[in-house]
């Protein structure tokens, strides 16, 4: 019994710690199998991915990488995020050196002083005239109504002032989305829900669902969902010379950049989006993001039907809608149309978004149209960043561009509009040339 106390009273032996491999990491990249690597240590994310805020692609599009960039990206609460991780740890990468090259060290080095900096701080006054000047919009196009009459020309011109409103707060939705307009993530969502659904009558999970999976893999086919409708269009060089060869494809691609005009600028919004967004809230049974869309419709319709009757104010929404959905394909397409679509390369944070991205010249009228959507490229590497400090990071993020010999491409606005239409047209030809001569 003696021995027996003795050995109870010893210390037990401290756990020791597991190091595991880069290679072992990345065979954990199965749908059943989910590792990922943040910070030099291994996280099992198969059965959490489901419980995940941004849903659980955006995870299992990291699966068995490193996905040290992509998380201090979208994480601003990186301290309390890490308490949910803790359960999830496997161990620690065994030689940390061989998943950190020169590049990554230079882009974290930026991303340090970005944050020592203040560049993610917010001016709180830029928010609140952005979203005046939008309901500015809204208070005057319904006057203009409401002196002038129904008619044709008021119908046409509210419509344009009503389409103006819904593209900027279209923009001003995107900032709440990414958590980059206030400190508390809680009030971030909170407007988000409130613009996106009551101002734009849409779901905020919906988006957030789409819009992080793009920021995650942009223009990587099959992870973001705004370059992965083949059969409508083909993009880049590789998926039109893959389906050619394979003779898949019923469309006639050698003729996108014509049929693009009639397809995705007028119905985008109008069509899919639409469909696209009651499907999404009732299979998840989304009920608060429903309840927001009905807000939203609610207004428009006690609004204006006195003007124009049921059908008269569903007719002048759809016509909204159709000036919009020109505005938003435009701008959100011109900066990643015409960059690499490929099959996903495992590239770092940095080289991923900067061969899928480019942007428009800065300027007062550019800024505002695109919702500074032109700096999509500083957008893309520092999505939490507020955008009117995006500029100010710009000359830093194309010294490091120059250094590694890396393209940071900026066009003019219509020199963005061409390329656009300039890459549909080289991407048909390659399907027709694979599918006829490979």
């Amino acid at each position: 019994m003696g021995a027996e106390k003795k050995t109870d009273s010893l210390p037990s032996s401290p756990i020791e710690k597991r190091y595991i491999s880069l290679e072992e990491v990345k065979k954990h990249n199965q749908p059943d199998d989910r590792w990922l690597l943040i910070e030099n240590k291994v996280y099992n994310i198969t059965n959490w991915a489901k419980k995940h805020p941004g849903g659980g692609k955006i995870l299992g599009h990291f699966s068995g990488q490193d996905a040290t960039d992509a998380w201090r990206a979208f994480h601003n609460d990186k301290d309390y995020v890490k308490k949910f991780m803790k359960a999830l740890y496997v161990g620690d990468l065994e030689r940390p050196e061989e998943s950190l090259t020169e590049l990554k060290s230079d882009f974290r080095e930026l991303r340090k002083h970005v944050e020592d900096s203040g560049m993610l701080k917010t001016k709180p006054w830029f928010y609140v005239l952005h979203l005046a000047h939008i309901i500015l919009l809204e208070v005057f196009a319904y006057f203009l109504v409401s002196y002038y009459g129904g008619g044709l020309y008021t119908f046409i011109a509210a419509a344009i002032i009503l389409a103006t409103a819904q593209a900027q707060a279209g923009w001003t939705q995107h900032d709440y989305g990414h958590n980059s307009v206030f400190p508390s993530h809680k009030m971030n969502k909170i407007f988000h829900h409130i613009v996106i659904g009551h101002i734009k009558g849409a779901s905020s999970h919906w988006w957030n669902f789409r819009h992080f999976q793009h920021h995650a893999k942009p223009n990587v086919g099959k992870k973001d969902p705004d370059v992965d409708f083949p059969y409508l269009l083909l993009l880049g060089e590789h998926f039109p010379v893959t389906w050619g060869k394979q003779k898949k494809g019923f469309m006639p691609y050698n003729q996108q950049q014509n049929y693009f005009f009639l397809t995705m600028p007028p119905l985008l919004l109008p069509l899919y989006f639409h469909f696209e967004n009651i499907l999404f809230v009732f299979k998840r049974r989304d009920w608060v993001d429903l309840l927001m869309t009905v807000s939203f419709f609610g207004r428009y319709f006690y609004l204006y039907t006195q003007f124009w009757g049921a059908w008269g104010t569903f007719g002048f929404y759809m016509f909204v809608r159709f000036l919009e959905s020109h505005w938003f394909v435009w701008v959100t397409q011109m900066s990643h149309i015409s960059m690499k679509i490929d099959v996903d390369r495992d590239n770092d944070w940095f080289t991923s978004q900067l061969v899928s991205t480019c942007n428009v010249d800065q300027g007062l009228f550019n800024d505002w149209f695109t919702g500074h959507l032109n700096f999509q490229i500083e957008h893309h590497l520092f999505p939490t960043m507020p955008r009117h400090n995006l500029h100010k990071v710009a000359p830093l993020v194309k010294s490091l561009c120059k250094k590694h010999n890396i393209e940071y491409l900026s066009l003019p606005l219509f020199g963005a509009f061409a390329r656009l239409v300039t890459s549909l047209k080289k991407s048909g030809e390659l399907w027709y040339d694979s599918y006829y001569n490979g």
